[in-house]
């Protein structure tokens, strides 16, 4: 296999990590999102207890993330993390506080104790949320870079209306999704009011959805010359509008896995086209894109590097996929609260 082979090899085997990040921490997101929408204690416990055993896995994926581009795409990383500095520290923050909230709320019995968790646990995995899609848009729009790759605007260009549209759409994204998968952990009376918040999320997000297609079509091009060049690519498009659709008509039918199973594939679709409509550049620059962009090609690793790289992929990966699958496995089912629970 050539060096520009294995380049695209690591491009593809990021963008998979990012598909089992969005899929596998977007639920975990998502209940945070919703979390204090509920008003009962035990009904908020078993929010917790449904993510408990699972989260802090989940989060393996983004460490994977980040590896990736710093052994696959230095300067990339390098750019990046420099680039969205304080985004990126208040990322990490948010992290560290949903983390702590998780793992501190039940330690007292005090509805005060409990309620200041609640509120920092979900507003932690709101701007989780909104800061994913926040970079996510910037890397679609092009930030201001010059020809040696450094970041030459401010804070304040990163914050303009087409990134903030992308992060509050991947709120709503993950409200649903972090909505359907409760469904499937719950039973009786919360079971049945998840059901009932499961179609305003989906409303709220397609109405969104539409809107950010309709603006990125309008404002951003080159989101869809990868498409009209290939055509076939754009059947994405409308697999992921049919996945979202199904969500509903499984949860009317009592499907509740399969809708999940339903989102999981739309958000798989999504993460899919911007992949595909950014190719081959990984960070775009708005000061002459053409010169100043990142792309897979002139900011790769070395040959020798790609291919230890292969040889940790086909050992570590396996791996993660091993162990996640033993412990969605172990934990299957309905959340009960026990003496141990959250």
């Amino acid at each position: 296999m050539t060096q520009e082979g294995l380049a695209i090899f690591w491009f593809f085997i990021i963008g998979v990590s990012v598909v089992f990040y969005t899929v596998l921490d977007g639920f975990d997101l998502g209940v945070g999102i919703i979390h204090l929408f509920s008003k009962k204690d035990e009904d908020r416990r078993i929010f917790l207890n449904a993510i408990g055993p699972v989260w802090d896995g989940n989060e393996v994926w983004l460490v994977i993330i980040l590896g990736g581009l710093l052994a696959g795409f230095p300067p990339v990383f390098s750019t990046l993390l420099s680039s969205f500095y304080l985004i990126s520290i208040s990322l990490v923050a948010c992290l560290i506080f949903r983390a702590v909230a998780i793992e501190f709320r039940s330690k007292q019995e005090s509805p005060r104790w409990r309620k200041t968790w609640d509120v920092v646990f979900s507003f932690a995995s709101l701007f989780i949320a909104f800061i994913i899609g926040l970079i996510l848009g910037n890397l679609v729009q092009g930030i201001p870079l010059n020809a040696e790759g450094d970041f030459i605007g401010s804070i304040s260009d990163f914050f303009t209306p087409y990134p903030i549209l992308i992060g509050i759409l991947a709120i709503a994204l993950f409200a649903m999704h972090g909505a359907i998968f409760l469904t499937m952990k719950t039973e009786g009376q919360l079971h049945d009011d998840l059901r009932s918040w499961i179609n305003p999320c989906i409303m709220v997000f397609v109405i969104l959805y539409i809107v950010t297609t309709v603006v990125t079509l309008l404002y951003f091009p080159h989101m869809t010359a990868t498409m009209k060049k290939y055509p076939y690519f754009f059947a994405l498009g409308i697999l992921a509008l049919f996945a979202i659709a199904n969500i509903p008509r499984e949860i009317h039918k009592g499907n509740d896995g399969r809708a999940f199973i339903s989102s999981c594939a739309g958000i798989t679709l999504f993460i899919s086209l911007f992949a595909i409509g950014n190719f081959p550049v990984l960070i775009r620059s708005s000061v002459m894109p053409n010169q100043n962009s990142l792309t897979l090609y002139n900011s790769g690793s070395s040959f020798l590097t790609y291919k230890v790289l292969f040889i940790i992929v086909l050992i570590g990966i396996p791996l993660v996929l091993g162990y996640g699958f033993f412990v969605y496995r172990l934990f299957r089912g309905k959340v009960r609260l026990g003496p141990t629970s959250y």
